[in-house]
């Protein structure tokens, strides 16, 4: 026969329902009691049966994950991997599952949605991303199911718990470090304008632009994927122009890398011809040659505040909305060069 929970309460010198509660994290019972509990467990190698113990109270035990894309392309992209660490990080010492999702297009992430929230699979949701008129934002809203954004809301700013950036300061500071290089001509590749994070990340760029006097022009703003084959498309379009720019502020570490790559077939090098100045600072940054100067936005850390304040919210329901910012800081490294004149 199995160790039950009568063997680990008398183990550890408590009554069975005591057992129970330290097994739902009961904010009633000590911490000490608590370790005291978890020790026995650990000894008698006792495992709660936790779908009989959620089927209880109702709940799954786990927190589902929404990507901004279909799951393989958004995996491509290093920083997906690096918040999916910071969210199960929490996860793991609170003893949620991770359900991530898998459809390949919107629609399909919101009928993906839906058996989550119907099926109750999961107590909550975070969303990575933050899009214009999103139909899985206004259907947990809606519901009132607890959700967690990354990235600032494009509605119910103040009613959605979020942790973001300041991306328009961030990128602000970084095109500035290209302008006292003494780059004039300075062009902007980000992702689709439907998500905000590339909206604050451009006004940040122009807004840097107009402090120092220099033109915002419109052929030097490319919109692509979050993607390396990205940033080849967008040096095809932007070494096409007459006047070519000297400088770029790239959203995105991976689309750096395919900048970087097309750029050295058309014989140009980073950064004696063009310097580059990008975000995320994600592992490839440091080691790709050359190492590039970024913004690092701390991943990671943005994944252990969404992650908190989800399982804060499926255990108050009532919990106000939150908005974290987590500070930036610019890694200057050898993608940027002052401009000779």
């Amino acid at each position: 026969m199995g160790v039950t929970i009568k063997d680990v309460a008398k183990k550890a010198g408590v009554a069975p329902s005591t057992v129970s509660r330290v097994i739902a994290d009961n904010s009633r019972i000590s911490l000490d009691t608590k370790k005291r509990v978890r020790k026995a467990m650990k000894e008698l190698g006792y495992h709660p049966n936790i779908n009989a113990r959620n089927l209880a109270v109702r709940s799954s035990q786990a927190i589902g994950v929404v990507m901004p894309s279909s799951t393989d392309k958004a995996l491509q992209n290093p920083f997906f991997p690096e918040i999916l660490r910071g969210i199960g990080s929490v996860a793991h010492g609170t003893e949620y599952s991770l359900y991530v999702s898998t459809g390949g297009t919107e629609e399909e992430q919101f009928e993906e949605v839906k058996r989550m929230v119907f099926g109750n699979r999961v107590d909550g949701i975070i969303l990575l991303y933050s899009r214009a008129n999103d139909e899985v934002t206004n259907f947990l809203f809606e519901k009132n199911f607890p959700f967690v954004i990354v990235g600032k809301p494009y509605a119910y700013e103040n009613q959605i718990t979020y942790v973001d950036n300041d991306n328009v300061r961030a990128s602000r500071e970084i095109t500035q470090h290209l302008i006292d290089l003494g780059h004039q001509h300075i062009g902007f590749i980000g992702g689709s304008t439907e998500r905000l994070v590339t909206v604050d990340r451009m006004e940040g760029y122009m807004t840097a632009l107009k402090e120092a006097g220099l033109p915002v022009r419109d052929e030097y703003k490319v919109q692509t994927e979050f993607l390396e084959s990205g940033g080849r498309k967008a040096v095809e379009e932007l070494f096409s122009l007459d006047q070519p720019p000297t400088g770029l502020v790239i959203a995105d570490d991976l689309v750096s890398l395919g900048v970087i790559n097309m750029l050295e077939q058309l014989n140009f090098h980073v950064p004696e011809d063009i310097s580059i100045a990008s975000f995320n600072n994600v592992y490839l940054s440091e080691i790709t040659r050359p190492p590039l100067t970024t913004v690092d936005i701390q991943i990671y850390l943005m994944g252990v505040h969404a992650s908190r304040c989800l399982i804060e919210k499926v255990k108050a329901k009532d919990e106000p909305a939150k908005r974290i910012i987590v500070p930036h800081k610019i890694m200057y490294r050898q993608s940027t060069k002052k401009k000779e004149l």
